[in-house]
């Protein structure tokens, strides 16, 4: 590790210190540090959290009194290129750490070290997030196999993750063989599946599709054992998979979730369910160590960027993405929920999409910036949620829904003024447009 010491007014009083995760070593790093001013004079650690190696470096500091700040490692980079654009080093790091705090001191807030419960609580939350990634892309690659091997399938099973699925891989992935056998013994390997007791009709339209792809190759068809070979074990890994995530958060996560918030006033808002209530009482934790919402949003960065200057300011920008992925993600998706269900988001959601021009995502990002600010109210004050009109009339589920239909559906060709597809040639119309001013330009 590097350290520098600064005075309050920016000058460096000693050179780059070098130490090692020792407890003896960071005790002189502070003993440098308190060289010619009084026993009890407050000293202030700035940090990068690179990986968890700040946490052993803190913990010794906040014991012999140092207040510890961990920043952002985009402020420290932006703040780097400034002073040294072509350089990077430990010795250039730690001088730009110690000038944050005259840079941008507002920015900075105290460590609270987080709880032993709430650090597994977190780290939980990140493994079935990363087990959940795993899962999507065993899907993904299923569904693209059958997309070129089963061509149609998709509309022959509702889900193609299902039991019934997963045996038909295992059992018939190959149409020819399908085909040769015929609907009475195919539709026989399903009777033994209960969800399927009462109507296997559809083993029928399995049959005929399998003539069809049968057909559709002709005599080079793709190598059907080799495929199933693949799928099976695909199969295999994703139930694997499954029974791990499920294991980890019925063992594990959900319980560490309930310690740290008993009350479970963050399941009150619509959206939130158990999971984004583990991801929102771990990651946010003590929610009062925010002087107010304002420097919460900076926090979560679930915000749009700023850009102004004179009368002139850029709208439509990306959002920062200043803070913890797992808090943006369940965020998006936990606003995306609440605007069917509550008015006032779905006043947001009727607004940014009908006023204001923006797509889908955007409308859901500026609903998921408000339902955080929901959350950060129910976890500083511990309350439950009270769903209210836009007026603060409080109403009903029912009502609620009511309200919604009546005055927040998004008419569908603002839909479709928004989409991709719009949006795309829109883009393409402006290019154009460009490209005949430039050759107008040349021509003259």
């Amino acid at each position: 590790h590097k350290a520098i010491v600064m005075e309050a007014d920016g000058t460096f009083i000693t050179p780059a210190l070098s130490f090692h995760t020792c407890r003896d070593e960071i005790e002189g790093v502070v003993i440098r540090a308190r060289e010619g001013v009084p026993p009890d004079y407050p000293l202030r650690a700035v940090m990068e959290p690179t990986g968890m190696m700040w946490l052993p470096v803190s913990v010794p500091l906040e014991q012999m009194g140092v207040t510890v700040y961990l920043v952002n490692g985009r402020r420290v980079h932006d703040l780097r290129r400034f002073y040294k654009r072509h350089s990077s080093s430990d010795r250039i790091s730690c001088r730009v750490l110690a000038k944050l705090p005259l840079v941008d001191e507002e920015s900075l807030y105290p460590l609270e070290t987080p709880s032993d419960v709430q650090f597994a609580c977190q780290r939980g939350c990140k493994e079935l997030g990363r087990l959940s990634t795993q899962i999507t892309a065993i899907k993904n690659r299923l569904r693209d196999t059958d997309r070129f091997a089963w061509p149609g399938l998709e509309g022959i099973f509702k889900n193609i993750y299902s039991p019934t699925a997963r045996l038909f891989r295992r059992t018939w992935y190959d149409p020819a063989r399908v085909v040769a056998t015929g609907v009475e013994e195919v539709r026989r390997t399903f009777e033994t599946l209960s969800e399927q007791k009462v109507d296997l009709k559809w083993v029928d339209y399995l049959v005929k599709l399998a003539s069809e792809v049968v057909q559709l190759y002709g005599p080079t068809p793709p190598d059907y054992a080799l495929l199933q070979e693949e799928v099976c074990r695909e199969q295999h890994q994703l139930a694997y998979l499954e029974e791990r995530a499920e294991t980890l958060w019925q063992d594990t996560v959900r319980s560490l979730y309930r310690q740290l918030h008993p009350s479970r006033h963050l399941e009150t808002l619509y959206g939130v369910g158990e999971e984004s209530g583990a991801v929102y009482a771990s990651f946010i934790g003590r929610a009062g160590r925010f002087p107010d919402n304002r420097h919460f949003r900076g926090w979560h960065g679930l915000i749009p960027a700023s850009r102004q200057s004179g009368d002139a300011e850029s709208k439509g920008l990306h959002i920062s993405q200043a803070g913890p992925d797992p808090i943006k993600k369940y965020g998006y998706l936990s606003g995306n929920v609440a605007r069917r269900y509550d008015p006032q988001i779905a006043a947001i959601y009727h607004d940014q999409m009908v006023n204001k021009g923006k797509h889908h995502n955007q409308a859901v990002c500026a609903c998921a910036t408000h339902l955080l600010d929901r959350v950060f109210v129910i976890l500083k004050e511990d309350r439950p949620y009270e769903l209210r009109d836009v007026d603060g009339t409080p109403v009903t589920p029912a009502q609620a829904r009511a309200i919604i239909a009546e005055r927040y559906t998004v008419p569908e060709e603002v839909r479709k003024r928004n989409n991709r597809r719009a949006r795309k040639e829109r883009a393409e119309r402006r290019m154009e447009r460009k490209q005949k001013q430039r050759e107008s330009r040349r021509k003259r």
